[in-house]
């Protein structure tokens, strides 16, 4: 699979997303399954459904686009690659008690470590990532190498990995984190999600509790016509001094404001109110 990756990154990006909108459409066309929870979530959030359309290409579009992301030469990728915000980062850096990106199923998540990697990573280390291994085992051979790539360290879901976490925080770098992801049992609560009980994160509020590290929300945008991506960086204030479940529902709520604004870039067939899974041995 990765010799199939590698020369799907030479690709034009812009064919490249051509090539996954229509993906995005067979996926959604093919699947009931997919088709009614992307209609159930939408429906839950109450987004209008014209204005969740163009999600179903996006999704495709993430697909698509991830050889280029992960495989392309960065002095290429980093001349499409541009940040709005990004003085927030340099501002969190300056503090030396660590980021934490938050960077929830929306736009082109892919692209936030990858530009991270560019501007930050000779100065200040490797931005740890929280890892899932694939079902598939040749995904997973491809998930492992561009999550180990220079300027990246994997973190498994594990104890381990929050092990990992913790260090990178310690020694002032950014870490990664998908707060809109389903976390392993006993590694999140039940906070409302666009009004329905999601189980979600505690581990970012704990780790800023224990490191005093900065927590912003990122996200990558995808510009039209294969000109590249932006970067947006915002601010986010967890209230550290609340219980566990008044943060988690903090959190949704900024997650759901970022997806009012943005319902055509969401990943809305994400089964986010699924029950949770074991957490993984270390």
């Amino acid at each position: 699979m990765l010799i199939v990756f590698r020369c799907l990154s030479m690709l034009p990006l812009r064919l490249l997303h051509a090539l996954g909108a229509g993906l995005g459409w067979l996926a959604y066309l093919g699947s009931p399954t997919y088709r009614a929870r992307f209609r159930h979530n939408v429906a839950q959030a109450a987004i209008a459904p014209r204005d969740a359309r163009a999600a179903i290409g996006a999704a495709g579009k993430l697909v698509a686009e991830l050889p280029w992301i992960w495989l392309r030469p960065h002095a290429h990728k980093q001349a499409l690659i541009r940040w709005q915000g990004v003085e927030l980062v340099d501002a969190a850096l300056a503090r030396g008690k660590g980021v934490m990106f938050m960077t929830p199923h929306i736009g082109c998540f892919e692209a936030v470590p990858q530009a991270q990697v560019e501007r930050y990573g000779l100065r200040h280390g490797a931005m740890t990532l929280l890892y899932r291994p694939s079902r598939s085992k040749g995904m997973d051979a491809v998930l492992r190498q561009v999550r180990s790539a220079p300027g990246l360290e994997p973190a498994p879901v594990s104890t381990h990995g929050v092990r990992l976490l913790l260090k990178a925080l310690k020694q002032g770098r950014v870490i990664g984190l998908l707060p809109d992801q389903v976390p392993a049992s006993g590694l999140g609560v039940w906070a409302p999600f666009f009004g329905e009980p999601a189980y979600t994160m505690t581990l970012a509020t704990r780790l800023a509790q224990q490191t005093g590290a900065t927590v912003l929300m990122t996200w990558g945008e995808r510009l039209p016509k294969g000109r590249g991506y932006i970067v947006h960086i915002e601010p986010l204030d967890l209230p550290l001094d609340q219980t566990l479940e008044q943060a988690a529902t903090a959190l949704n709520q900024r997650l759901e404001d970022l997806i009012r604004r943005r319902p055509d870039l969401y990943l809305w067939g994400y089964a986010r109110y699924k029950q949770p899974k074991t957490e993984s041995k270390p």
